[in-house]
């Protein structure tokens, strides 16, 4: 029983926030995010705990932990 509820519970709430941690490694200045609580901004800044996003003409600082999901990401200087 004890098995059946850690396969059913606990092992999926892991992988999702092992999967969040690395999502929030990932997060660059230019990327198109959206928070938690619904805000669509681009990320301008990046501190220790907190990102600065801009969202139409408001400057945000949020916690990184609120950044809930990646829609573009910037594009990579390409190297000649």
């Amino acid at each position: 029983m004890a098995v059946a509820m850690y396969l059913l519970m606990f092992r999926p709430q892991q992988k999702k926030a092992r999967d969040h941690a690395d999502l929030l490694k990932t997060i660059k200045a230019g990327d198109k995010v959206v928070t938690s609580s619904g805000i669509l901004g681009v990320v301008v800044g990046i501190k220790e705990k907190s990102v600065s996003i801009r969202s139409a003409d408001t400057k945000l600082e949020v916690l990184k932990t609120a950044i809930s999901e990646i829609l573009e990401k910037s594009a990579a200087p390409s190297e000649s």
